[in-house]
């Protein structure tokens, strides 16, 4: 309820009401339409209070910073499945018993060099 989260971290209910209503906060709602808060609701409630309480950042900072930290959240999940599919594909290719094949290297080896014609050799 926002009397009770209002209370428990000293602000007014019509703070809870203006960040619902910038975008900053989204509590569910009863059947009575209620505003429900989750936890993640909460630790998002305290990020927004430290950001402008703390640093000073203004409700137009605080959306960019939110936003930001969930890009980077998502960033971060990518990041981490695209190792462990790379650490499945390496332990994959290292319990072949085949000897390494150049057709599946990740790196192609190419020889650049062009054969030494007898016009171009030293004398």
């Amino acid at each position: 309820m926002i009397s009770s989260v209002a209370e428990q971290y000293a602000i007014h209910p019509q703070t809870l009401r203006l960040y619902e209503r910038e975008g900053l906060l989204k509590p569910s709602r009863s059947e009575g339409n209620t505003r429900l808060y989750t936890d993640d609701d909460l630790e998002r409630l305290e990020v927004i209070l430290h950001l402008t309480r703390d640093l000073g950042v203004n409700l137009a900072g605080v959306e960019i910073i939110l936003n930001m930290r969930e890009k980077m959240g998502e960033m971060q999940l990518q990041i981490q499945e695209f190792v462990s599919t790379l650490n499945r594909e390496l332990v994959a290719r290292s319990s072949r018993t085949a000897p390494p094949d150049d057709r599946n290297s990740l790196i192609p080896v190419i020889n650049a060099r062009p054969p030494a014609s007898p016009n171009n050799r030293r004398r």
